[in-house]
């Protein structure tokens, strides 16, 4: 009889897409409703996307590579410079070493006495040549220095110690494009330019159309 049959709880079934469809709900009721607007947004996601991606590549790996090397290649001629100046010492001037420096190796060295180093130069804003440098300098020359990557913006200053004779420091003078890619900001405004220039002429486009 029905007095006999169990109240059975039914549970309403949970739905697993619910917050699947409550982000959708809000993601629609944010888009713009017009087809001028979502045409655009078509238009302009993915470039904005693709540039993103560009410049996220090109940072990443072209200049941090291309920095990598050039600090490597500078700091090399430095160790250079600084082996001959402690094992050959028969230019007491150090006139011939400092020409072949200036001349051969774009190096603007001197000599200085056995001072201590400057007080150390605040930090730049974008680290990548400092750090670079610095780590460059730790691995090939190994002895204590001093870098100034601030001051000049188009001349680096670095200082190291010489164990010979007396613990004079090598002072050097080397353009920044030397030891930093530094034309790389080029591309970026070509691209940018390049693609705010079609965007243009996308609105145009679609603002006669629609």
């Amino acid at each position: 009889t029905a007095e006999n049959v169990p109240d059975v709880q039914v549970s309403p079934r949970r739905d697993r897409r619910s917050p699947w469809r409550r982000f959708s709900r809000w993601l629609s009721s944010r888009l713009p409703k017009g087809l001028y607007a979502r045409s655009l947004i078509i238009i302009i996601a993915p470039m904005v996307l693709l540039q993103s991606v560009l410049a996220f590549v090109f940072m990443e790996r072209h200049w941090e590579t291309v920095t990598q090397r050039l600090s490597k290649a500078v700091t090399a001629d430095i160790a250079a410079l600084i082996e001959i100046i402690e094992n050959y010492p028969q230019d007491p001037d150090y006139n011939e070493i400092t020409r072949i420096a200036r001349d051969r190796l774009g190096l603007n060295i001197s000599v200085l006495p056995p001072d201590p180093f400057p007080p150390a130069a605040e930090k730049p804003f974008f680290t990548l040549l400092d750090d670079t440098l610095r780590t460059q300098i730790t691995q090939q020359i190994g002895r204590p220095f001093w870098i100034d990557t601030v001051g000049d913006s188009n001349i680096l200053e670095i200082r190291t110690r010489l164990e010979k004779p007396e613990e004079k420091v090598l002072r050097i003078f080397v353009r920044r494009n030397q030891a930093y890619a530094s034309n790389s900001h080029i591309f970026l405004v070509w691209m940018v330019g390049t693609s705010l220039f079609l965007l243009l002429i996308a609105i145009l486009f679609l603002r006669n159309q629609i």
